[in-house]
């Protein structure tokens, strides 16, 4: 199975084995923590953070969690303003690879990343170097079950906006564009479908193999990318097993 980003990844391996489901709710802790340093933590006020909130309980986030993540990372704003930066670049083989930061500290976190390509056989970029292989889409994904008709959910998903639904390894994957995606979940919704995630994410136009050899230094860079607290979410064309969407 390929795989275009880390989360992507992560999100259809959902269920299969506790560790994939501590991984998400990592990437979920994160995500809230992201969403309160960047706009405050009233979900009212903060879409983004609502946003995270609902994800976070859609996949079973126990809600002292999430109150203590926000908690936590409210009394952590302090004077610090967090800026995203997105990182372009190119690893082993010359895959292609967006890295979407957060930080207060653009120098740190700029020779941060540099220095993971350098290490691993890469390289970092210049700006839109690599993004025009990419496509922004709306991504929903709901866990098919016995109570889940392909038919239907196909019709309303169409019906709603979206423009494609795909189904492998047990997961409805529901394709939409960005503006649409809002939409089109809250109509799902409204039908009383649960989901398992929903994101804006890069897609690439095509993936690339990569040698046994050039595979290993890719899924370390993977790895390192992240292990960073900078690092919201990593993107790329490189096409993976199941077994190497798993690590």
């Amino acid at each position: 199975m390929s795989g275009h980003s880390k989360w992507a990844n992560i999100k259809r391996t959902k269920g299969k084995n506790d560790a994939a489901r501590g991984k998400i709710f990592t990437k979920l802790v994160k995500d809230i923590s992201i969403a309160v340093k960047i706009g405050g933590a009233d979900p009212d006020s903060n879409s983004k953070l609502r946003d995270a909130i609902w994800a976070a309980k859609s996949n079973n986030l126990p809600s002292d969690n999430i109150t203590r993540t926000i908690k936590k990372a409210s009394g952590e704003l302090g004077s610090a303003n967090y800026e995203e930066v997105i990182y372009e670049g190119y690893g082993p083989g010359g895959a292609a690879v967006i890295v979407y930061t957060l930080t207060d500290n653009k120098n740190r976190t700029a020779g941060d990343i540099r220095h993971t390509f350098d290490k691993y056989g890469g390289a970092l970029g210049m700006a839109n170097c690599v993004s025009y292989l990419f496509k922004r889409k709306g991504i929903i994904v709901i866990e098919d079950t016995d109570k889940i008709n392909e038919d239907d959910l196909m019709m309303d998903s169409l019906e709603a906006g979206a423009e494609d639904v795909t189904n492998e390894d047990g997961l409805y994957e529901i394709v939409t564009e960005p503006a649409d995606i809002n939409t089109v979940k809250q109509y799902l919704e409204g039908k009383g479908y649960t989901f398992i995630s929903s994101d804006v994410e890069m897609i690439p136009a095509a993936y690339m193999p990569l040698d046994e050899g050039k595979m290993e230094s890719f899924k370390k860079l993977l790895n390192t990318f992240e292990e960073s607290d900078d690092v919201q979410e990593v993107y790329h064309n490189v096409e993976l097993t199941e077994e190497e969407d798993e690590e």
